[in-house]
């Protein structure tokens, strides 16, 4: 049985954690089948966007296999190796990537969670730190990541305590941009894939990596590279071209206005 499940097609590429029974857990066996499904959505320039989710609904994932990693250490808790860290894998996407957190995404799962541009989920996430609880330290970006997305107090609650937090406080809090029903997540997720196969796809590269390292930045040097990047990209850019993608534009509103 596979692992990941890849799917594709229309410009959308879906990849699905498939160890239902185990809680979609991050075995080796997995990160090593996610990293390389990864690469071929990379590497198929028809695809525009990817989904990122859990098979079942009980959990996106609950993270590293700890049965797995009392056989081998917490080496992969640090692996800087997209072959083998499933954050680095994620984060190293050209294209926007869309997590459809379907169920609990707990410590690692967490992570997993974080490394996705967007977040959506259904009411049945919940989102929990419990490396303190287990007594090991993030390795995939969370101690950093959190507090940026929630601020400080928040990720310092949730982190020190390992408590469970809600989908729609998650929302609230700014975690993930929409909470649904179960049986509309996917739906959701693709409908939103859908809006940015109608970008194109080269364009979508550049603006991905211009928000995406100026957020690793501060803001001067976050405005100094967009300047970097923005003056040679808009000087190759046809007014003729502008011009028709705006009158795009406001037709495309005229129909979803009718």
């Amino acid at each position: 049985m596979a692992l990941v499940l890849l799917d594709k097609g229309d410009g959308i590429a879906t990849i699905t954690l498939n160890r239902p029974e185990a809680m979609n857990a991050l075995s080796r066996a997995l990160r090593i089948e996610l990293c390389s499904a990864c690469q071929h959505v990379a590497d198929d320039e028809t695809i525009h966007a990817l989904i990122v989710t859990g098979a079942g609904d009980r959990a996106f994932t609950a993270g590293l296999d700890l049965k797995e990693l009392g056989e081998s250490g917490l080496g992969p808790a640090n692996d800087r190796d997209a072959v083998t860290n499933p954050v680095f894998a994620l984060s190293e996407m050209p294209i926007p990537v869309i997590g459809a957190i379907n169920g609990v995404a707990i410590t690692g799962g967490f992570e997993l969670a974080l490394a996705c541009d967007i977040r959506i989920a259904s009411t049945n996430a919940r989102f929990a730190d419990t490396h303190a609880r287990v007594g090991i330290t993030p390795g995939w970006g969370l101690s950093q990541k959190l507090s940026r997305f929630i601020g400080l107090s928040r990720a310092c609650e949730l982190s020190f305590t390992g408590q469970f937090l809600d989908a729609q406080t998650a929302c609230d809090w700014g975690l993930v941009n929409h909470v649904y029903e179960p049986g509309q997540l996917m739906s959701a997720a693709r409908a939103l894939a859908h809006d940015m196969t109608t970008i194109d796809r080269d364009f979508l590269k550049v603006y991905k990596d211009l928000i995406m390292t100026g957020f690793d930045r501060n803001l001067a040097d976050g405005m100094a590279y967009e300047n970097e990047i923005s003056l040679p990209y808009n000087a190759r850019v046809s007014m003729d071209d502008v011009e028709s993608r705006r009158l795009a534009i406001i037709e495309r509103g005229r129909k979803l206005k009718g």
